[in-house]
């Protein structure tokens, strides 16, 4: 049996087991672990023993309870709600004025968590009820939602760069620096296509009403103020810290949660329950990662024992006669596909092994790569009929909210990220200026 023969025996395993619902790092670890000893008896066992210890031994992953931490701690003490209730404030007397708010609110969720999941779980609880209490048009503020939690992914503490700079073996601290311009490039896309759109049609977002806005007196704009202001602090002293060389990428996320449980306990929220949940939640979204993580290393060291990748290079290249962007675009195209039915972790750990080593081979540079595949992890998320944040926006919007709806509110923001993504491939010093100069130094 050739090689190239026994690497698509293993993708399509890996593919059927995913299928059937198992666990993505038990069908992943098991198809690998299984075809180590296959290959190589005894010894094949040593793949996955090699792979765990090189897990363990990776510093940088402490970052990642340290950032899951922070951002669940200003979640469940409450501090997400003061921040969208400034933006309600300040926001609310422009036309849309709350929807952007409401990516305000979710650029600062991304910056304190690095999960879509948690953006969507506060716009969706907080936002998306008091935007429709207010008259906005509903198709308009689901999608606001979406695009906005999208965010997580790629404004840094991102937890997929993390992934990602584990599995394609390149540092954190770059990739998060990569992923800071495009994230508030594309913030600043959504935000003047919310501008627009409601100064066009004024009924799709309405103002906050004259007597509303007279109740709230100048001493309560300026406390709201100061009580938003808190999680901006605490993320631009974990970063300035960083960036002024003071402390490590691991010393900074330590910082941040630091931080975020100093400012809950002096806003005395910090309660038995609000640690317990916290600690629940942290401890189960880190043990998740590390055993994907675990199973991503397994797999793609036997696919490195196989040569698969080179034997994908040449059937791109010499058989198709295909150039660089040519096959670089299949790659996203590929990524859009699989994001209708996987979540954007699956993905990496599905094709990485694959993907990863090509885009180096081609001549790209892989920090701006993987800022590539965030964006395109970003719009799979959104692509009907079976995109990630489509049904947890479901699973969370009220009754009024139809999945037709749903539906329709997710064209104009895929086309934004469309055009971001775009962006990015023509200018790459878009992503990279920022690590550069930042390493540079």
């Amino acid at each position: 049996m050739s090689y190239e023969f026994i690497a698509l025996l293993m993708f399509s395993s890996m593919m059927v087991l995913l299928l059937t619902g198992k666990r993505v790092f038990g069908a992943i670890g098991f198809v690998a672990v299984l075809a180590a000893l296959l290959l190589w008896g005894d010894g094949g066992a040593e793949v996955a023993f090699n792979a765990a210890m090189k897990l363990m031994k990776w510093y940088p992953l402490l970052t990642l309870p340290m950032f899951v931490y922070m951002g669940y701690m200003l979640s469940e003490s409450g501090i997400a709600e003061d921040l969208y209730r400034m933006f309600h404030v300040w926001m609310g007397p422009l036309h849309g004025g709350l929807a952007i708010g409401t990516i305000g609110l979710m650029v600062v969720i991304s910056a304190m968590n690095g999960l879509s999941v948690a953006g969507m779980a506060i716009g969706a609880s907080i936002a998306l009820p008091e935007l429709l209490r207010r008259g906005y048009d509903k198709i308009m503020v689901t999608g606001v939602i979406q695009a906005g939690s999208s965010l997580g992914i790629l404004i840094p503490p991102s937890v997929v760069l993390v992934l990602y700079g584990m599995i394609a073996r390149q540092p954190v601290g770059q990739l998060w620096l990569a992923g800071v311009f495009p994230g508030l490039m594309m913030a600043g896309l959504f935000v003047l296509y919310i501008a627009i759109r409601c100064r066009l049609r004024p009924e799709l977002g309405p103002a906050l009403p004259e007597e509303e806005r007279r109740q709230i007196s100048r001493s309560e704009k300026l406390r709201l103020l100061q009580a938003g202001l808190v999680p901006l602090f605490i993320f631009l002293s974990m970063t300035g810290l960083f960036l002024l060389g003071f402390t490590s990428l691991v010393e900074s996320s330590a910082v941040g949660a630091a931080a975020a449980t100093l400012a809950a306990l002096a806003k005395r929220r910090l309660t038995a329950k609000v640690m317990e949940e916290t600690l629940r939640k942290t401890l189960g979204i880190s043990c998740m990662f590390m055993w994907i993580i675990l199973a991503a290393l397994c797999f793609g060291a036997v696919f490195d024992g196989l040569g698969a990748v080179r034997a994908i290079e040449t059937f791109f290249v010499d058989r198709l006669g295909l150039g660089p962007w040519q096959i670089l675009i299949l790659m996203q195209l590929s990524f859009i596909l699989m994001g209708t039915f996987l979540d954007d972790t699956a993905m990496l750990v599905i094709v990485a092994p694959l993907y990863v080593p090509l885009v180096g081979a081609l001549g790209f540079d892989l920090i701006w790569y993987g800022v590539l595949y965030t964006i395109t992890c970003q719009m799979a998320y959104m692509t009907p009929p079976f995109g990630y944040n489509l049904f947890l926006m479901r699973a969370m919007a009220p009754p009024e909210v139809s999945l037709r709806d749903i539906y329709a509110s997710v064209t104009p923001f895929v086309l934004i990220m469309a055009l971001a993504l775009a962006l990015v491939m023509i200018y790459p010093q878009i992503a990279l200026w920022l690590p550069q100069w930042h390493y540079a130094r």
